[in-house]
């Protein structure tokens, strides 16, 4: 899936069998899915906790940008990009 097969109203949520788990051990928060392990920064934390299915891709950028005081524009591309890989990567759905 492309970023442009994004569309504003996608309300992007975790895959089944994908959840969101802190390591205690490694101190981080990652994403568990069958077969694999992705860790999570802080900004990636933030804009997967707020894919839950009920919430538009344009309302989780705009929260974005108000939550880090950014410009909209650059938060755009910036979550496009992310959501897209982890569709990809299977760990998301729209």
């Amino acid at each position: 899936m492309s970023e442009t097969a994004l569309a504003v109203d996608s309300m992007p949520r975790l895959a089944p069998g994908v959840r969101l788990h802190f390591d205690e051990t490694r101190q981080a928060w990652m994403l568990l899915a069958p077969e694999r392990v992705l860790m999570l920064d802080e900004t990636s934390l933030d804009i997967v906790q707020r894919c839950d299915g009920a919430t538009q891709v344009t309302a989780l950028i705009d929260g974005l940008a108000q939550a880090y005081s950014a410009d909209r524009a650059e938060i755009d591309g910036d979550v496009r990009s992310l959501l897209s890989g982890l569709i990809e990567k299977r760990v998301l759905q729209i």
